[in-house]
């Protein structure tokens, strides 16, 4: 199965959608932000505070290099992922890309007692997720294959609306993923 690659903004669900998601298709998940804080051995918090933007970024493009040629299975990064032109090549080349589409609005009611997401850490969180947005939306919609507006749906709907994406587009076979088939439908024949 080819990698898949879950952006969008910090809140977006990428996290909680990609394990759910890697469960469905029986696959590994990994988040690329937990793969930099092990590298790191600290918070990307603190290694943001002390390191500055530009750095972390240094990291998080060589994690995301090492991640889309050397795993398979579904991965969730962190919001910047897209920031840089590598980056964006990168993920679109080699990874089949869902952008999880959010309102900066919708992303506030999810943020608002978070503490981690360091580029939040304002007097006016919403107008910084709005600042994002209007930043990266196109850089999302530029290495995304695929959108899917986060909204209100449940993780599990989101999930079912991946999949039917993914299948349609001829990206999985349902029939090689047993958490997927209805067993009431004959598989097709060979």
């Amino acid at each position: 199965m080819p990698l898949i690659t879950l952006i969008g903004l910090p809140g977006g669900g990428k996290t909680s959608t990609g394990r759910q998601l890697a469960r469905k298709l029986n696959e590994r998940f990994e988040d690329s932000d937990a793969v930099i804080e092990q590298q790191l051995g600290e918070s990307i918090r603190s290694f943001f505070e002390r390191e500055g933007e530009s750095k972390f970024r240094d990291v998080e493009e060589a994690v995301l290099h090492d991640l889309t040629l050397n795993f398979s299975g579904v991965l969730a990064t962190g919001g910047g992922a897209v920031l840089r032109a590598a980056n964006r090549t990168q993920l679109r080349e080699n990874s089949t890309v869902i952008y999880l589409t959010a309102s900066p609005e919708s992303l506030m009611r999810r943020l608002r007692f978070d503490v981690k997401r360091p580029l939040l850490q304002t007097s006016d969180p919403l107008g910084r997720l709005q600042e994002l947005y209007a930043q990266r939306d196109p850089l999302y919609r530029e290495t995304a294959h695929f959108h899917i507006a986060t909204g209100r749906p449940p993780v599990s709907v989101l999930v079912t609306m991946i999949l039917t994406q993914l299948e349609l587009a001829g990206v999985i076979d349902p029939y090689t993923v047993p958490s997927i088939v209805d067993p009431t439908i004959p598989a097709p024949l060979q």
